[in-house]
């Protein structure tokens, strides 16, 4: 997604390889801002991921197949933040930055993945509890993460082979396009199954529905610009927008961040009722004195 220099030729020709050299190449204060950008994103989500992997692991033997899934979501916004280590320190051999774009992708590709997994477990909690109680093991958890990793791969390996652009985007633009609609569908499905679910307390379904809205509403900001750079043309020739869907691509593992937290039991009634608490301090204050 941006511009990649031939030695052999001086036509600049666009490849997903280097989007930020195209939304820089007329001025150094977009590529200035978004170094800064991404040196802030490593000092807050570098230390903070590290720790909440730490935590997700716990609950592993406690909660089973959702931790598995999110713990392999922080190791992708791992892999993401390392790379835009490498891209701060910008490396002087051409094909080193390609080599790190290509892995930064690849995370991308994997958080994507696992947040449909995520998505799609805590679907199955309250649409088919029993089927879900018990079909959920370890071993089936850790062969699908296996498969999620292995998906980024009929992306990456078309364009480091330097398949027809085209062709790339395509794929680039479905493995985007179709977790969209599953999101909506989790989490209307799940919405809708809430009242039969009697057996499932009620802090657990404000978990639940949390999650997907979370992970729908993240995906939405984060990632829908990016799918419609890869489908309109007109967009990718749009400086601007090209250059906003790259930058608010690289809040991902900070967003990630928050699954762990409404993971976490009492998160989301501490929440609502740090909200309500406000609401009614306002309505306190703004209350007509006699």
């Amino acid at each position: 997604m941006a511009l990649q220099y031939s030695h052999t030729t001086t036509q600049q020709t666009l490849d997903p390889s280097n989007m930020s050299n195209v939304c820089s190449e007329t001025s150094t204060k977009p590529g200035l801002f978004m170094d800064v950008v991404t040196i802030i994103i490593i000092c807050v989500g570098l230390p903070l991921t590290l720790l909440a992997i730490y935590a997700v692991y716990s609950l592993v033997e406690k909660d089973r197949a959702a931790p598995v899934y999110v713990i392999n979501l922080l190791i992708s916004d791992l892999v993401q933040l390392c790379c835009m280590i490498a891209e701060v320190a910008q490396p002087k051999h051409v094909q080193i930055h390609d080599v790190f774009f290509y892995i930064y992708y690849f995370g991308v590709m994997a958080s994507v993945g696992f947040m449909v997994c995520i998505a799609l477990e805590r679907y199955l909690v309250i649409a088919c509890p029993l089927w879900y109680r018990f079909r959920r093991t370890i071993k089936i958890s850790l062969v699908v993460c296996g498969v999620v990793w292995a998906l980024p791969l009929f992306y990456i390996l078309p364009v480091f082979l330097e398949v027809n652009y085209e062709v790339s985007l395509i794929i680039f633009a479905i493995f985007f396009l179709l977790p969209y609609p599953l999101f909506i569908f989790f989490l209307a499905g799940t919405l809708k199954a809430l009242s039969a679910a009697s057996r499932i307390p009620p802090d657990e379904k404000r978990r639940i529905v949390a999650i997907l809205v979370l992970v729908l509403l993240t995906y939405t900001v984060l990632f829908l610009p990016g799918i419609i750079w890869s489908l309109i043309k007109k967009a990718r020739t749009d400086r601007i927008f090209c250059y906003l869907s790259y930058t608010i691509i690289k809040f991902s593992p900070l967003a990630d961040l928050f699954l762990y937290v409404f993971l976490r039991k009492g998160a989301v009634d501490k929440l609502l009722a740090s909200l309500c608490c406000c609401r009614i301090d306002t309505n306190y204050i703004n209350r007509p004195t006699a």
